[in-house]
């Protein structure tokens, strides 16, 4: 984190999400996982004749292999939560004296860096649990895409499952004066 930081620039606050909260943003892709990859063993099961090898040669008995990719997709929602899980423990956040920091694990070792700058932080949402953990997140920061068959997905930057999300939403308060 040392590496982003401006000349000049302290750092108020550092922290991990709690891996166990950050988790839980897994569950309904799990949940959705469960009948998904029920129905391509199934139909993989079906297509390779129901146990019973299909006779000859050719395409035909081959055909079960079409549903390994749906099993795999299958297999990866059922893992969300091990997968975000993992992704907690590579994840720090930073709130210094001129920004929001995000410091997340991407692919093959790679750091993916987001600045949340200070006209950004005016607009927060704080969810908070018994325990005082929660999300502070940043609407103005939302963006939404949609697929090639017209499905949305949002995605909204902020800091998720922080152990006490309202003395760090106190803390961005008095340091940005909104």
């Amino acid at each position: 984190m040392q590496n982003e930081l401006d000349a000049g620039e302290a750092v108020l606050w550092s922290g991990q999400p709690l891996p166990g909260r950050y988790a839980r943003q897994g569950i309904a892709p799990m949940l959705f996982g469960i009948p998904f990859t029920a129905f391509a063993v199934f139909w993989m099961y079906g297509a390779s004749g129901f146990g019973h090898p299909i006779n000859g040669p050719g395409p035909v008995a081959f055909f079960w292999l079409f549903g390994l990719p749906f099993l795999l997709i299958g297999l990866g929602m059922l893992l969300s939560p091990l997968w975000l899980w993992r992704k907690a423990g590579r994840t720090a956040y930073a709130v210094t004296d001129r920004r929001v920091l995000i410091l997340g694990g991407g692919s093959f070792g790679s750091t993916n860096i987001r600045n949340v700058p200070p006209p950004a932080l005016t607009d927060r949402t704080r969810t908070q649990f018994a325990d005082g953990s929660g999300n502070l997140l940043f609407p103005r920061l939302t963006t939404v895409r949609y697929d090639s068959e017209g499905d949305r997905t949002t995605n909204t930057v902020g800091l998720y499952g922080i152990p006490d999300v309202k003395g760090v939403d106190d803390l961005i308060r008095r340091t940005f004066g909104n």
